[in-house]
């Protein structure tokens, strides 16, 4: 069995306002789950809190049933937490191999290379390894952003926007790799969209969120319904 995400009923403040209401989300192992809804939500405040950017007022948050609300984030990318930011966040002045060795800090130092997963799925990456972060492509950015994140062998990956500003050609690379964790490594994905076509062909389970609360959880063919296109449009 795989390595599920969940978390319970969680609170998060910024000063005096709360950016989270009692959020409860269930990542199941070897599933893509996905959290949708409009933009200020509280969906990136939600990845930053499982990642451990930002601490949570109330609640748990647990990889494989270990619970991490109080673990820092460094520790939680040791229990097999992938974190790719909404922004990409890659170092734009480092090659593209020195990009990915970025995501040996958790590992031991038997394990501290790329494994070949990262260039299976993103050959364009072996292509441009002496190249430097900040001269590739918004694409290919996103792909070298989610390849560190494989590189620290996750159990558990959770995505912030992964479509953001970003060709249809690499969109469709990008899907076809979330399907490969999943279905061939068995990995838990958790990822927060607002692309409803990309998330209807790829999610298991979908969660709306509005103002800092859940507002529905269901299979990711709810996204046809009326009432819940309704909380997605602008």
């Amino acid at each position: 069995m795989g390595t599920g995400l969940s978390i319970d009923g969680i609170d998060l403040y910024y000063g005096a306002a709360q950016a989270l209401r009692g959020v409860s989300v269930e990542a199941e192992p070897a599933k893509i789950t996905a959290v949708l809804g409009r933009n200020g939500v509280g969906k990136s405040s939600l990845l930053r809190a499982i990642a451990g950017i930002q601490p949570v007022a109330r609640g748990e948050i647990a990889i494989g049933g270990e619970n991490m609300r109080r673990t820092p984030p460094y520790a939680r990318a040791r229990l097999g937490l992938g974190y790719v930011p909404q922004g990409r966040e890659i170092f734009p002045l480092l090659t593209v191999r020195e990009n990915l060795q970025t995501g040996f800090a958790p590992l031991k130092p038997a394990e501290r290379n790329i494994p070949d997963t990262v260039f299976t799925l993103f050959p364009v990456l072996k292509n441009m390894l002496s190249r430097r972060g900040g001269d590739l492509s918004g694409g290919q950015q996103q792909q070298l952003a989610i390849g560190r994140a494989l590189v620290t062998r996750p159990r558990v990956l959770i995505l912030d926007e992964p479509t953001e500003g970003i060709q249809p050609s690499i969109i469709k690379d990008i899907g076809r790799a979330l399907q490969f964790l999943r279905d061939e490594l068995g990995m838990t994905i958790l990822l927060v969209e607002q692309y409803l076509d990309f998330c209807r062909d790829l999610a298991d389970s979908i969660y709306i969120m509005d103002r800092g609360e859940i507002l529905h959880t269901g299979p990711a063919s709810d996204l046809d319904k009326p009432e819940i296109k309704r909380h997605l449009t602008v």
